[in-house]
């Protein structure tokens, strides 16, 4: 499971491009040169009918549009129906009238009226036919800037040029950023008429049919680029070194071995590590820069145990005081670049802890890491990840149960964990017995047990069958079965609780659960994707079902607490605001505040073999910790109140950055008295 809504899985329902108003055009989409589904489209008059599909990893989603122009080109009424991603049903609209515009979409009606109203829309969950109209129209705009539908100004900007030759001949392209439509601009390529060339990202693309292939790697490496640059600007303008020690003066450490605050104390820094904790006041030396906790609270840097890093969610994370993440799976070239510009300053990002991604070739393949369509391609993916230093292997889906006892004993024997998924066809008892170190998601847990012989679970089946889990008794035999496996061999557990209170509880039309703290600080187009549900209820007894399905996930994790097993704190929607919500759902699990923050740094620390340098506020340590005003050992919302951030010595003021990607401040960055 992969989020922003699922990363590349909202790619194509959040980022697309503009249709060229010939009367049909075909654009592929393609993942990792795979071609995975189609967006079509077909006008006649002025009325366009969109048909737009693709699935990746089982899941995808399928739209059909009808949208009618005015003279000039811009929507006067547009549908939309069909299922997002995770199969939550579409059926929103849009209409324009000379003197008001309304719209209503998953989170609710919405309508303008007046004057210059805004002509153009941007769909929650459409197609990319939005920003393709969109962008049209803006390069036709003097100052390529105009209002959107519901709300905010889209702005266009030229950032490239290309050539691609294919079935019409050599066409002229130009990729540009449209911005204004959410935390990060788009990057969409349109031909010379300003009609839809295709659109990248570093592993996705939407293009032309004829010309995909031969403008995949360019436009991807062209966007990894342009999206690379701007983050450079970020780091560049928000991280701060300072010449000399660092003193941060009169803060309240919290101890992950004594689950406590020690008192008032001074932390300093050289370079990238603590030098000291001392007494509050004790004496500076010359040539220190000192930075004022006033009473605050310094937490160790948290360990984010599910991430699939991209650039964004890099930044993001800091931000949010997570200082490592481990990575459960992802491009590994993409991966690569990312932790070497990390590592050399250029961006603002976490540690990365690699997990090597092994799946299985089917129909329903996740196109991360590495595919194998045998037991010796799997054990050779796992000998290239040992070679290569990673942390450890993670099984997927497809991969042939058959082939996990030999694949884990590979992998233990070069040094690697295993943890992953459940592959299909088999259950969480039959990958204990083979090996496995852990277990990743709780529903790949729990379904082994509710599951009847022969059901596939490398659909959205793995999602809708929690349905089921309400009639568990966790007393069964099946159930301590498992759980006793797992205690006898220390087989740990990452659920990724919030994932599934997102898509077993949250509604169409109100926050999400787990932002309902800090929705009203993200700019008005995020905030209408955080009030939506994920996945789809048809009925009332079906949403029913899910909510009391999240409520056995609790009961079934408090259980799995109690016994003393070991449960890993990681979100698979990419950390950052998502992961205090995390740390808020394990403490409805038996575990106190002080108990949760232990988990997400020390404990982590140790699992990963890093605790010498990591995990806690100690001299000789890597600086990595953040400052909140509160105190989280009595209520752990104190750490959704970030003042600063140290990721290795290099200082972030999280506010500072947040107001410059549109986000409200959630508090206020701490004074800063120069060396002297």
């Amino acid at each position: 499971m992969n989020l922003r809504l699922l990363a590349a899985a909202a790619l194509a329902t959040t980022v697309l491009a503009h249709p060229a108003l010939a009367q049909t055009q075909e654009y592929r989409v393609l993942t990792q040169n795979r071609d995975i589904g189609h967006l079509k489209l077909d006008r006649q008059g002025q009325t366009i009918a969109v048909d737009y599909d693709f699935k990746q990893n089982g899941r995808g989603p399928t739209i059909k549009e009808q949208v009618t122009l005015d003279k000039d080109g811009a929507p006067v009424s547009w549908t939309i129906t069909g299922r997002t991603t995770f199969g939550n049903a579409v059926n929103e609209s849009f209409k324009r009238t000379a003197t008001q515009v309304s719209w209503r979409d998953l989170s609710g009606p919405g309508l303008l009226k007046g004057k210059d109203l805004p002509k153009y829309y941007a769909a929650q969950n459409g197609s990319p036919l939005d920003v393709a109209l969109l962008a049209k129209a803006l390069l036709a705009d003097a100052d390529r800037a105009m209002p959107v539908a519901p709300g905010g100004t889209a702005r266009l900007t030229e950032r490239a040029r290309n050539c691609f030759d294919g079935p019409d001949g050599k066409l002229e392209v130009i990729t540009y950023e449209l911005s204004g439509l959410s935390l990060n601009p788009t990057y969409i390529t349109l031909d010379a008429k300003g009609d839809l060339f295709a659109l990248a990202t570093a592993g996705f693309l939407i293009a032309r049919k004829g010309y995909e292939r031969v403008a995949d790697e360019p436009l991807r490496n062209l966007s990894e680029k342009l999206a690379s640059d701007r983050f450079a600007q970020l780091q560049a303008e928000n991280a701060k070194k300072f010449a000399g020690p660092v003193r941060i003066r009169n803060v309240r450490v919290f101890d992950p071995r004594a689950k406590a605050l020690s008192a008032l104390s001074d932390v300093v820094v050289s370079g990238s590590r603590i030098s000291g904790v001392v007494p509050a006041g004790s004496p500076a030396t010359p040539g220190e820069t000192t930075i004022e906790g006033e009473g605050g609270t310094l937490v160790p840097g948290l360990f984010e145990m599910h991430g699939h890093m991209g650039q964004e969610d890099a930044l993001m994370n800091v931000l949010a005081g997570i200082t490592t993440v481990r990575d459960m799976g992802n491009r590994n070239d993409v991966l690569d670049i990312l932790v070497d510009r990390i590592g050399k300053g250029e961006v603002a990002g976490p540690r990365i802890v690699r997990s090597g991604f092994i799946e299985g070739k089917s129909p329903f393949s996740s196109a991360t890491g590495k595919l194998v369509a045998s037991e010796a391609e799997a054990i050779e993916a796992v000998r290239w990840y040992a070679a290569r230093g990673y942390n450890q292997a993670k099984l997927y889906n497809s991969m042939d149960p058959k082939w996990a006892p030999v694949v884990v004993a590979e992998a233990h024997r070069l040094g690697l964990r295993v943890a992953g998924h459940v592959p299909a066809f088999s259950s969480a008892d039959e990958m204990i017995a083979a090996g496995f170190d852990e277990i990743t998601h709780v529903n790949q847990l729990m379904l082994g047990w509710v599951l009847n012989p022969g059901e596939d679970t490398r659909t959205l089946f793995r999602f809708t069958a929690q349905a089921r889990f309400p009639a568990l008794d966790l007393k069964s035999d099946k159930v301590t079965k498992t759980l006793n496996a797992m205690v006898a061999k220390n087989v740990s557990h990452e659920p990724t609780i919030a994932i599934h209170e997102l898509g077993l509880t949250a509604l169409d039309g109100v926050p999400n659960p787990g932002a309902v703290d800090y929705i009203a600080h993200m700019p008005p187009a995020e905030q209408r994707q955080l009030k939506q549900a994920l996945f789809g209820a048809d009925t009332p007894k079906q949403r029913a079902d899910y909510i009391a399905a999240f409520a056995k996930i609790k009961e079934t994790l408090a259980e799995m607490h109690r016994r003393g097993i070991m449960l890993i704190p990681g979100t698979d929607l990419g950390g950052g605001f998502t992961y205090h919500r995390e740390l808020e759902l394990f403490g409805q699990l038996g575990m106190s505040p002080a108990d949760v923050l232990t988990r997400a740094t020390l404990d982590m620390a140790r699992y990963l073999g890093q605790d010498q340098a990591l995990g806690s506020i100690e001299r000789g340590k890597l600086a990595d910790f953040f400052l909140v005003p509160g105190d989280p050992t009595k209520d752990l919302k104190a750490i959704k109140t970030i003042r600063m951030v140290s990721r290795g010595g290099t200082v972030y003021f999280p506010d500072e950055v947040y107001t410059k990607l549109g986000i409200k401040p959630f508090s206020t960055p701490p004074k800063v008295e120069a060396a002297k």
